[in-house]
């Protein structure tokens, strides 16, 4: 399959209406024939925590979402696009609580990770955990055994709770490989044509270090994924946050990436007026991406922006954002904070919150986007413009949730009435539809209030130029029909 590239949307099962059948109902009714690149939905498997991303199972949809034959349904007008928490897994899955019945008896005691795999006397020291790239305090959680009484201590890398909800697998393991078989099988049925694997750089674990993406291991079994995927019909999207160099020995292979800098380099353009980081980023970046400006985490900063970022401007950054109602998440691991003690690992808000709630503004960001190679998505809140969620937020304790407002169809249908959003769904379809985009990406020489971005091919160009003193667009293109140069007007 080659991944389209036309527009994608990001959204939860039950985010637009409520449940899959009305987020059916809601791409009809008010975005009909928009999301040509792909619908992009999180986690509708039944799951014990963390909205999604600590799955039961991948063979069945949450029932309160709907059913398989709702994600077809939808993947009948775009392609759909699922996670694979490849990772782990939850620890009220019936295959861990077999674990936790009958221990190393179990038919599923490879699935897992026990601290014996790797430290055999059951005592990592504690410089080497220090080593590990953390997100938590303890990469560990101990679980009772029923048969035996004893207590195992298993790798938990993420999870908010101890013990954790979610459990590392052991993807070397036999029945690790079946399980990860028969579940793009099932997704390859069912409509998915691109499968994000969430957390894939922690699936390389090795004594003394990071336990992070290590090379060559990861590339390794990424291979042997990509010969599961590629016979039926399934592109890989590995999502990874880490630093610009790793980011692009992981594009040299091969495989696509996330643009997980240009949401952080957007947003530092129009705050601070000055697109010279901007500029020097896009020479350099690679074009086989898919690019983003928000998302249901948070913007990315360290480690993805590690080596591009001056620490006191992101300090700046930083409280605008918090200023503007936004919240953090910091890092843990003491090894892998800057030796200023800068640990901010993403900032969470709305992307519109951040950028002043200024129609302008956010309409010029949105457009710079699309114009960047790549191809494009965009989150639901973002798509409607949305304002930080801090009742939400407070209400559930997770910083997150700011920007994870649930819209019912009358939200959706006052939503949509406003010029921003119009004007979001004109740059969509503009970008979905002119063919300048699938040609040659140019970067115009300009001072550092400008951005001049071009795309060509043969006789036919698009371009956008934004003065970022008053953030104002203009998108001037080649007319098909006509042969005339137009410009691409908003409400």
């Amino acid at each position: 399959m080659t991944v389209k590239n036309k527009v994608q949307l990001i959204t939860y099962p039950d985010s637009l209406g409520g449940d899959l059948k009305k987020l059916g109902l809601v791409l009809d009714q008010y975005f009909p024939n928009t999301f040509e690149g792909g619908i992009h939905i999180l986690p509708p498997f039944p799951s014990s925590g963390d909205r999604g991303f600590a799955p039961l199972t991948y063979m069945e949809i949450e029932p309160k979402f709907g059913s398989w034959e709702e994600i077809k349904k939808i993947g009948e007008k775009s392609p759909i696009l699922l996670d694979l928490m490849i990772n782990h897994i939850s620890s009220k899955s019936s295959y861990f609580q077999d674990y936790l019945r009958n221990g190393n008896k179990s038919d599923y005691a490879d699935l897992f990770i026990p601290i014996e795999k790797y430290w055999p006397d059951g005592n990592p020291p504690r410089e080497e955990i220090e080593k590990i790239f953390l997100r938590r305090q303890n990469p560990f959680s101990d679980y009772p055994i029923q048969s035996t009484g004893e207590i195992k201590t298993i790798w938990t890398t993420f999870g908010k709770t101890t013990p954790s909800e979610q459990v590392d697998i052991d993807v070397h393991s036999r029945v690790a490989r079946e399980l990860i078989t028969q579940c793009l099988s099932n997704f390859s049925q069912n409509n998915v044509k691109i499968v994000r694997l969430d957390a894939v750089g922690y699936v390389t674990k090795k004594v003394g270090t990071s336990c992070f993406f290590l090379e060559p291991q990861i590339y390794q079994f990424l291979d042997w994924l990509k010969g599961i995927a590629d016979p039926l019909n399934i592109e890989l999207l590995p999502e990874l946050h880490a630093d610009f160099s790793t980011q692009l020995r992981l594009s040299e292979n091969g495989y696509w990436i996330y643009d997980f800098i240009l949401p952080y380099l957007v947003l530092e353009t129009f705050i601070s007026k000055n697109s010279k980081k901007l500029k020097e980023y896009l020479r350099i970046r690679p074009h086989r991406q898919f690019t983003m400006l928000d998302c249901h985490d948070g913007i990315p900063v360290k480690p993805d922006l590690d080596g591009l970022f001056e620490v006191e401007s992101a300090k700046n950054l930083v409280q605008t954002c918090l200023e503007r109602g936004g919240n953090l998440s910091r890092i843990f691991s003491p090894h892998f904070k800057g030796s200023d003690g800068f640990d901010v690992h993403q900032i969470r808000g709305t992307y519109y919150s951040m950028l002043g709630c200024d129609d302008v503004v956010y309409l010029a960001a949105r457009a710079l986007q699309f114009f960047v190679p790549g191809i494009p998505q965009v989150y639901y809140v973002g798509l409607l413009a949305g304002m930080n969620d801090q009742a939400e937020a407070a209400r559930t304790s997770d910083g997150r949730d700011i920007n994870r407002h649930n819209y019912s169809i009358q939200e959706i249908d006052r939503e949509v009435q406003r010029p921003i959003v119009r004007n979001i769904l004109k740059l969509i379809r503009f970008r979905n539809s002119h063919p300048a985009f699938n040609g040659a990406f140019y970067l115009d020489h300009c001072s550092d209030h400008e951005i001049s971005l071009m795309w060509r091919v043969e006789n036919t160009a698009a371009r956008l130029y934004i003065n970022l003193n008053t953030s104002a667009i203009e998108i001037r293109y080649d007319d098909e029909l006509t042969n005339q140069e137009k410009i691409l007007s908003f409400a």
